[in-house]
C-alpha cells in the first residue's frame, strides 16, 4: 500500500469513528438557572401579582415576560392566559379574546381547567374562541 492510501484510510477511519461518539448530555437545568432569565422572572412575578389581586402590576409584569421572550410555549400562553382574564374581568373582551388567541398560537394544546371554563367573566368568551 502506498503511504497515500494509507493516510486516506486512516482519516476515513477517523471520521467514521468520530461519528459514532456521542457529545456528554446537556447538563440539566434547575429552576435557579430558569429564574435567572427577565422573562421567566417577569412571569413568576405576573403570576404571583395576579394571585394577590394586583391586576394592573400583574399585566404589567405579563407583558415584560412576554415581551422579553419567553423560552417555553407554555409558558407565554400561561402568561396570555392570565392576560385574558385581567382584560375579561376589566370589560376588555377584544383584548381577551386576541389573548386566547395568543396563548392558543403560541402553545396549540392550550385549553383552560374545566372549572376555569366555567368562571362567568371569561368562561362566555373562551368558549366562543375554541375551536
Amino acid at each position: 500500500m502506498t503511504k497515500t492510501l494509507l493516510l486516506a484510510m486512516s482519516a476515513t477511519a477517523l471520521v467514521l469513528i468520530a461519528g459514532c461518539v456521542q457529545p456528554p448530555p446537556a447538563p440539566p437545568v434547575g429552576l435557579l438557572d430558569v429564574t435567572s432569565r427577565p422573562a421567566e422572572r417577569a412571569l413568576l412575578a405576573g403570576i404571583r401579582a395576579y394571585e394577590d389581586g394586583q391586576y394592573p402590576e400583574s399585566e404589567k409584569q405579563l407583558n415584560a415576560a412576554l415581551q422579553s421572550g419567553l423560552v417555553s410555549p407554555k409558558d407565554a400562553a400561561a402568561a396570555q392566559k392570565h392576560l385574558a382574564f385581567i382584560y375579561c374581568t376589566s370589560n376588555r373582551t377584544p383584548q381577551c379574546e386576541g389573548a386566547f388567541r395568543e396563548a392558543r398560537k403560541a402553545d396549540p394544546a392550550f385549553a383552560l381547567s374545566r372549572s376555569e371554563q366555567g368562571h362567568p367573566s371569561w368562561g362566555p368568551v373562551y368558549k366562543r374562541m375554541s375551536p
